[in-house]
């Protein structure tokens, strides 16, 4: 039996969407249709959502089924037939469709979704639909740029979070596929064109104000005491700010997760 292919952290895919379209089509969705996500301790702001497919067993709006259930459309997908004429350009079965909102401000906070790590596991994809230059989705670390009109594969069972520093929602239709050739040749397809991560801007923040803590005994003593992660993470944020470096509570703990040993450790006095 041959083995699956190795897939990548994520792909551009060569598919491109009508952003014009898609974003009058939204325009055209009744704002009482957004649900706030059942996520709740996975972001902070606004974080809500349209299901267009989803498990017809479910009470719990935007949550996605598993590949034995078949999803049904909705009613949003029922009324607003411009969205089916989107899902039609996979050739693939989907468990969900969704189009998710993040709030201005808002802010999902850094997880894994280990479901989408199976070898036969459903693959996620996001089309942007409406985002900004300072909305960043940020995978292993590094912020994937994706624009508006645009698919994406991302392979969501890494860490990864979403910070919208912008005084503008961002919306993506997210799609949850069963793997295929087709969508597995769409993905390699797109590699080659793929444009490359680029640093996370909380990150290269972040890591300037760690340059000033070790040039900065004052600096370093206001943190060398606090021994809780959480109050660490707030009085580092609170610090930076103080100095004019802008960065979250998340950039200091994914830091700290990929080599807090290593770096926490040159702190000590």
């Amino acid at each position: 039996m041959n083995p699956l292919p190795a897939l990548p952290a994520f792909a551009r895919l060569p598919l491109t969407f009508d952003t014009a379209a898609l974003q009058a089509a939204l325009d055209e969705l009744p704002r009482q249709a957004w649900v706030p996500h059942f996520n709740s301790d996975y972001f902070s702001g606004e974080w809500s959502g349209i299901a267009l497919l989803a498990p017809a067993t479910t009470n719990t709006p935007l949550l996605v089924g598993s590949q034995a259930e078949r999803a049904t459309p909705t009613a949003a997908l029922l009324d607003f037939p411009f969205w089916q004429s989107i899902l039609d350009r996979f050739p693939a079965q989907l468990s969900s469709a969704r189009l998710l909102r993040l709030g201005p401000g808002a802010r999902i906070h850094e997880h894994c979704d280990p479901d989408l790590g199976h070898p036969n596991g459903d693959l996620r994809l996001h089309i942007p639909i409406r985002s900004h230059p300072a909305v960043e989705f940020i995978l292993d670390g590094a912020a994937i740029p994706m624009q508006a009109g645009e698919c994406w594969f991302l392979d969501l069972s890494r860490p990864h979070r979403v910070e919208n520093r912008s005084e503008h929602e961002r919306v993506h239709l997210v799609l949850d596929c069963h793997r295929n050739a087709w969508l597995l040749e769409q993905i390699g397809a797109g590699l080659a064109d793929t444009p490359p991560a680029r640093p996370a801007l909380g990150a290269a923040q972040f890591a300037a104000f760690r340059e000033r803590v070790h040039a900065d005994r004052a600096l370093l003593q206001q943190l060398a005491d606090i021994e809780d992660v959480g109050l660490f993470a707030e009085k580092t944020v609170e610090l930076g700010a103080r100095e004019g470096l802008h960065f979250s509570v998340d950039d200091v703990q994914a830091a700290m997760r990929q080599g807090r040993r290593s770096w926490t450790e040159q702190w000590v006095v």
